[in-house]
């Protein structure tokens, strides 16, 4: 047993739906809640005999908003966890919470029950724009809710912030960042705000009302300059810790390690096989009590599509890449990827340093594009090693025969029930 993962637990209930939340959760289905626990108990405790193998280092409670769950809830899954899987006793474990939706004495139970890190949804600093958002809370309740949680002996605290509102100008955003740094968190989210199809801010989509791309690039640059005086140091696109404080379940993201989710809408990636559960609550409840399948989609990862996975994720870090660990993991040449760094290192977007290429936060913010190019230099690197009559050197020739390299199988928490798929046994 010497291979770590994260949990990832989504709740998906709501006190109200946010205008921008484009995430799988319900307002207004309070009385699913008991018929819920019970079937994400039963996914749990079916999926025991595989969490066996493994060694639990981080557990994640998303949503949604777990806090409005109840804390009870939270710990009783926690507790479920426990019994089922090996969770090390410094695992790093999270409650996402929203001001004014937990007490005091719910936080001090869910410290004393293990949960030692808490996510904050503070997203603004005036209370305008929270009531715009449908945000059910003040930025007093923030600062409330921070001081509980400190009372109660939580040390690692999260915020998240939201720039690019409607109606958010540079002076708003600023007044919103110095006021999340003065919270004293020991992390905090930057994030842009994205108008997604089906949320209620997409009538706004290339509305005046919102900040234009210039000026939200001034915003994020902003951020970024400000909450390193403040000693916020950014290691991700959208995210910045003190010395210490990184969030260690979303960095299993970002550099392709395992993790298993639980709950309607959950993702996982373990030992190269992607998948995610039915998003939809009422059909996982009765499909958990039938003993049915979950699974809505599944992926299993060819070598090269994990090599695609390593610069789109890894280069959204600080950390970014290095053509040495990309030849060692994947035997893949990265000379025309190399190329368009160089490019990219000419205009200002990208550094290399040590042997490790980056972007600046000038590449940051024109992240998608440059990866999306990178990723078509990847493929036409692909295609010239492909071509049955280039085969003049052995390094192209090893290349070759990994592309079409896949595993035969891949262990996944299964429990008690399994369907196959794409040759890889998936837990239901």
């Amino acid at each position: 047993m010497d291979k770590n993962v994260g949990i990832y637990i989504h709740i998906p209930f709501c006190v109200s739906k946010c205008a921008y939340c484009n995430f799988y959760s319900l307002a207004g289905a309070e009385k699913l809640m008991p018929e819920f626990h019970t079937a994400i108990l039963k996914h749990i405790e079916e999926y025991s005999p595989q969490l066996d193998g493994y060694l639990i280092d981080t557990v994640y409670f998303g949503g949604g908003t777990p806090s409005y769950y109840g804390a009870g809830r939270l710990i009783s899954i926690f507790n479920a966890l426990k019994k089922h899987g090996h969770v090390l006793l410094d695992a790093e474990v999270t409650a996402e919470i929203n001001p004014g939706s937990i007490t005091k004495e719910e936080l001090l139970k869910l410290r004393r029950a293990g949960f030692n890190r808490l996510s904050i949804g503070v997203q603004s600093s005036d209370d305008k724009t929270l009531k715009s958002l449908g945000r059910t809370h003040t930025f007093a309740d923030a600062e409330e809710s921070v001081k509980n949680a400190r009372q109660a002996g939580f040390e690692n605290i999260s915020i998240d912030i939201i720039f690019g509102l409607p109606s958010q100008d540079k002076d708003s955003w600023a007044e919103t960042v110095a006021k999340a740094a003065a919270l004293k968190a020991e992390h905090i989210s930057c994030y842009g705000l994205k108008i997604e199809e089906g949320t209620q801010l997409y009538v706004f989509k290339d509305s005046p009302f919102l900040p234009d791309d210039d000026t939200q690039a001034d915003m994020y640059l902003y951020a970024i300059e400000m909450l390193a005086r403040f000693g916020y140091k950014q290691y991700e696109i959208s995210n910045f810790a003190r010395r210490g404080f990184e969030s260690k379940h979303n960095m299993k993201y970002w550099l392709g390690e395992d993790y298993i989710g639980f709950g309607p809408g959950a993702h996982s990636y373990i030992d190269r096989c992607r998948y995610s559960f039915i998003e939809d609550i009422e059909k996982y409840i009765e499909r958990l009590s039938l003993g049915q399948a979950l699974v809505e989609y599944s992926e299993e990862m060819s070598d090269f599509e994990n090599a695609g996975e390593y610069l789109m994720l890894r280069l959204r870090t600080v950390n970014g890449i290095s053509e040495e660990e990309y030849y060692g993991i994947y035997r893949l040449k990265m000379d025309y990827i190399i190329e368009l760094l160089k490019k990219y290192e000419e205009n200002g977007w990208a550094i290399n340093k040590d042997g490790r290429w980056r972007f600046t936060p000038k590449g940051f913010m024109l992240s998608n594009t440059l990866i999306g190019e990178l990723l078509e230099a990847q493929t036409r690197q692909r295609t010239l090693i492909s071509k049955p009559w280039q085969t003049d050197s052995e390094d192209e020739d090893n290349q070759l025969t990994l592309f079409d390299k896949r595993p035969l199988s891949a262990e996944v928490f299964s429990g008690n029930r399994t369907e196959r798929i794409s040759g890889t046994t998936f837990g239901k």
